[in-house]
């Protein structure tokens, strides 16, 4: 793995340890939402040592495993995944220079059913159809675990219209890693 590879996987990793999601803070205070607005909330930090390249294509894949104990709230890894992309545009990285998968799978499953399908499940709208939508308009493929779907019982007819169904969670992460991808885990 190059050096510029590790710093990238560093840096994801770090913003993923710091625990930190969109819900959590209100507009103003420095935060902002510079390509996926209400979510992943980033603190531009233009004179910050390790700035990404703004000339670099990024490759990352999100293993998006965290579920919610508030079904009314957005998924937490998906939020992550926005702030990553939010990271990289306060930088003044193009989104077309983002290559960015995240998969679902395990407790976060849920948060790619269809608004019907969800609301049967836990009796609330699906947070996340919004913030998904908005991470695909920002270039982001969002999928789901077709094993976990089999595992949670979940037919592929109920998952949200923005995502793709795929073999295995499993074998995404080996495909895209043997394409280059930086697995950041959420």
């Amino acid at each position: 793995m190059t050096r510029t590879a590790r710093m990238f996987c560093l840096s994801l990793a770090l913003l993923a340890a710091c625990g930190l999601s969109g819900t959590a803070f209100a507009a103003g205070n420095g935060w902002t939402y510079p390509a996926i607005k209400g979510y992943g909330p980033v603190h531009p930090l233009p004179d910050a040592a390790v700035q990404p390249s703004k000339h670099k294509v990024y490759k990352a894949f999100f293993d998006v495993t965290k579920g919610t104990s508030d079904p009314s709230k957005p998924n937490p890894g998906f939020d992550h995944v926005a702030r990553a992309v939010n990271v990289f545009a306060s930088a003044g990285v193009p989104l077309k220079h983002l290559h960015f998968v995240a998969v679902a799978h395990g407790p976060a499953t849920p948060a790619v059913l269809n608004n019907a399908e969800y609301k049967k499940k836990f009796g609330v709208d699906n947070p996340n159809i919004k913030m998904i939508s908005e991470l695909k308009k920002a270039g982001v493929k969002v999928e789901v675990c077709g094993q976990a779907l089999a595992d949670n019982h979940f037919e592929h007819a109920w998952v949200n219209k923005d995502v793709i169904v795929t073999l295995s969670a499993l074998s995404d992460a080996v495909i895209y890693g043997n394409k280059g991808y930086a697995f950041v885990k959420q």
